[in-house]
């Protein structure tokens, strides 16, 4: 079979959900037993996401082979149940860097370098790249951005000119707002994007249309009409649906049948595959409980800072049947005004990870709360590092113990940097990245998680629990229940009574709604046994 691509672009505005319309076509697809892989564009010239603020951008998400990428990876992740690597992500940053090293090393030599032809060619020449190292049935392309913006103009060019000798569908998706005063679907917005990705010499196969309520009948011909299609490649994305029911939304207005149709691919659904798909859905839909979980974090402000923990939870509410609801509390707030009479209504308790000094004093408050009151607690990378400080200020007298990373100075620094850290100067994919294996210590509360010893979780930090303060820590009843064999450093933690674990790894980022993450299983769990105790 002849490659077959598909380019997802957007119109108007950012944050209508790319990634999520992006990762349902790869499902619908995957629901067809086709071998799909996503690629990512992103316009910033950073290399990465690792030096991003996620105030900014959301959470840097981190893949096994020690890349740090955009989110919508996790997206990507969490709908096919797959691992995937960092060759996928392309960014401005990575694509200027080899340009200008190509040029240095006199590879264009007597040449003017320019955006077209060299730029886009090189676009060109890795997509294609992928393509023959993974060899999938399809290659989606999501372009970050929207049309109209400079920083990803030259990488839709380059989709042009890679359209007009290879077998390309373009799906577009835009935004039909609704006027209240008007109480109506209004086309015109959408009518101006096309227009614009007209000129651009890019005509849409199919539009995919995100509003608050569905589609319109008149919205959909008008639509229909401007973008030369017929109603059947007129999309309906609306608030209605959950994001991982947005496949079979797609599925039930023939949006499947219409991709297979311009791919050339004949082929039958997975119904297994489908079936189990809206069993997991119907539990997120209809839940027989519910329990209330506080994550107490930095960059509460903006929920996406903690996207993959947020669907972490989804996921592991749905294998345990409930739906969890979460409370976001900025842990500056508990430095400032305690809140435990809102700590005192929550089922269990999480602290996130994140970087600085900034709202960890309220970290430590919330997570001595917890284990006080045996909340089910779960404590993620900088969680598990104040939950080692909580613990050697609190229980084993060490006074004012804390990590160098937040006092360089302080006396009992439980918390240090990583030796091998010590030496880096420069801040982009310098830190213990990845995958890394972990021994579970028998009977912890992590191995009856996990159900074997030796696993495998990501990370991203610079500083580790100092193993020079373990015996003290582990005389004092702390439960040291993970170690990382090769390195020799603590990776889980546990309190001696009820549940409390911290990991200094990411095990959200490897949750997936078919897959959940086992830790979050169980944590889930205790918050229900607590929220039935009460």
């Amino acid at each position: 079979m002849p490659p077959k691509y598909i380019v997802v672009l957007g119109l108007l505005m950012s944050g209508l959900g790319k990634g999520a319309v992006t990762s349902s076509i790869i499902k619908m697809l995957d629901f067809y037993d086709l071998k799909v892989l996503p690629v990512k564009f992103d316009g910033y010239l950073n290399y990465d996401c690792g030096t991003m603020n996620p105030y900014r951008h959301g959470e840097v998400f981190v893949l096994n082979d020690k890349s740090e990428v955009d989110m919508d990876f996790g997206l990507y992740e969490r709908f096919l149940n797959k691992d995937l690597t960092g060759n996928l992500s392309i960014t401005g940053g990575k694509l200027f860097s080899k340009l200008v090293n190509k040029e240095r090393k006199g590879g264009f030599l007597g040449e003017d370098v320019q955006i077209i032809p060299h730029l886009t060619n090189e676009i060109i020449e890795n997509i294609e790249s992928i393509y023959k190292k993974t060899n999938p049935d399809v290659l989606v392309i999501e372009v970050g951005g929207t049309i109209g913006d400079i920083e990803n103009s030259y990488f839709i060019e380059s989709m042009r000119q890679f359209a007009t000798n290879r077998d390309v569908t373009f799906v577009c998706l835009t935004y039909v707002p609704a006027l209240d005063v008007v109480g109506e679907q209004k086309t015109k917005p959408t009518q101006i994007g096309l227009r614009q990705l007209l000129q651009l010499g890019i005509s849409p196969d199919i539009v995919i249309c995100r509003s608050k309520a569905s589609l319109e009948k008149k919205a959909r011909d008008k639509i229909a009409l401007f973008s030369n299609l017929s109603t059947d490649r007129v999309i309906d994305d609306s608030d209605d649906y959950t994001i991982y029911h947005l496949p079979v939304h797609f599925i039930d207005q023939g949006l499947d049948k219409v991709l297979l149709e311009d791919l050339g691919i004949s082929r039958k659904i997975n119904k297994a595959k489908l079936n189990e798909w809206n069993s997991i859905n119907s539990k997120i839909k209809s839940p027989k409980g519910e329990v209330n979980v506080g994550i107490v974090g930095k960059y509460t402000g903006l929920k996406d800072s903690y996207a993959s923990l947020r669907e972490a939870l989804i996921h592991s509410g749905a294998f345990n049947n409930v739906r969890v609801n979460i409370d976001w509390i900025e842990s500056t707030d508990i430095e400032k005004k305690g809140q435990t009479d809102r700590l005192s209504k929550l089922n269990g308790i999480i602290v996130p990870g994140g970087f600085g000094k900034r709202g960890t004093e309220g970290m430590i408050n919330a997570i001595a709360y917890a284990r006080e009151n045996k909340i089910p607690f779960l404590g993620l990378c900088l969680g598990m590092q104040m939950m080692t400080v909580e613990y050697a200020r609190n229980v084993c007298g060490l006074d004012k113990a804390n990590s160098s990373e937040m006092d360089p100075k302080a006396k009992h620094k439980v918390i240090d940097i990583i030796e091998w850290q010590k030496g880096i100067k420069t801040k982009g994919g310098t830190m213990r990245l990845g995958a890394y294996e972990c021994l579970l210590a028998p009977n912890s509360n992590s191995y009856k998680a996990y159900s074997k010893k030796k696993i495998t979780e990501r990370h991203r930090h610079r500083y580790e629990f100092n193993n020079k303060y373990r015996k003290v820590l582990e005389k004092n009843g702390l439960v040291i229940a993970g170690i990382n064999p090769k390195e020799n450093l603590v990776e889980f933690i546990e309190w001696k009574d009820g549940f409390g674990v911290g990991t200094q790894a990411h095990p959200e980022l490897k949750s997936r709604l078919e897959s959940p993450a086992p830790l979050f299983i169980s944590f889930v769990k205790e918050a229900i046994n607590r929220s039935a105790g009460e």
